[in-house]
């Protein structure tokens, strides 16, 4: 009966949503509180995670770490990993036509950003492994970033399956400092997990928005499409009533989920916490922490 009941907690929790399920995971509870959304995310290691264009906007060595659980189940426990490093000395700002150059890109690291990612989902009856590399280079207001993930699933009293998935990225200020698109292509060489049924790893495209209506709000919107399966449309927005606190909120259309949570930074640390309801299964929650060497004066 146990099983039976894990069963259908995963098949249910995956519906319509590619993490886990073998697609490409949900990574940091600020990502999490918006809705789930990764694509048009920067400025930290775990939107790296998700967008690996997003690397190529951090100037300083981050390292994070994340733990989430869905619907109070132990079995349906995720623990996360994700370290950046700025290669080479920061550059100066590229120019760009009609831009002031500070605002078409603050210093970035010359030789790009190179980010480094570990997750383990699942309990003793099934469970998946992920090991990824990625690396983001920013020019001018457009970033770019490609990513290679080792993902290994194990099922219990069946043999283990390792496949690699490759994924590519990219974020353009449209109208810089106000509005970015963000897109990404998860498993853009479909790999296959088994020849029965030819089972391959979800091959997933997200594509978003993000407008700063002011310093203190950002609204976002993102469509997911996995190739077999329905759109799923998510919103969100994060707040920030002081340079320490955020407040923010979300929703997914296809999951009927909603969503919130808050992020808290204290010196070189960043703190965040997001949950996430459902309306068949109940609560699911995730908490990541993240430190950042602050920058040398000169």
């Amino acid at each position: 009966m146990v099983k039976i009941y894990f069963w259908v907690a995963v098949l249910l929790g995956s519906k319509g949503v590619c993490a886990q399920g073998n697609g490409p995971g949900l990574w940091g509870a600020r990502s999490a509180g918006l809705g789930q959304i990764g694509s048009v995310l920067e400025d930290d290691g775990w939107a790296g995670a998700n967008n690996a264009a997003a690397l190529g906007s951090l100037r300083q060595p981050t390292v994070g770490f994340g733990a989430e659980n869905r619907y109070l189940l132990p079995a349906l426990n995720t623990v996360s990993v994700v370290a950046a490093v700025p290669l080479g000395n920061r550059a100066p700002a590229t120019a760009v036509a009609n831009v002031p150059a500070a605002v078409a890109a603050p210093d970035a690291p010359r030789y790009g950003v190179v980010g480094i990612t570990a997750q383990r989902f699942g309990g003793r009856l099934y469970a998946e492994q992920r090991l990824g590399l990625g690396y983001g280079y920013r020019l001018g207001t457009v970033r770019l970033g490609a990513r290679v993930e080792v993902l290994q699933t194990s099922l219990e009293g069946l043999s283990s399956r390792r496949v690699v998935a490759a994924s590519l990225g990219g974020q353009a200020d449209i109208i810089p400092r106000k509005l970015t698109f963000g897109a990404t292509l998860y498993n853009l060489n479909q790999a296959r997990l088994a020849a029965y049924q030819d089972e391959r790893v979800p091959t997933v495209l997200r594509a978003g928005l993000a407008w700063r209506a002011s310093e203190k709000v950002l609204l976002l919107a993102e469509t997911e499409k996995d190739v077999e399966q329905d759109a799923d449309f998510k919103a969100g927005l994060e707040y920030q009533p002081l340079s320490v606190l955020a407040l923010r909120a979300g929703l997914s259309s296809l999951t009927s989920q909603l969503t919130g949570g808050v992020g808290f930074r204290a010196g070189q640390f960043q703190l965040d916490y997001a949950a996430a309801w459902h309306e068949a299964l109940g609560l699911s929650q995730q908490l990541s922490v993240a430190w950042r060497r602050e920058a040398k004066q000169p």
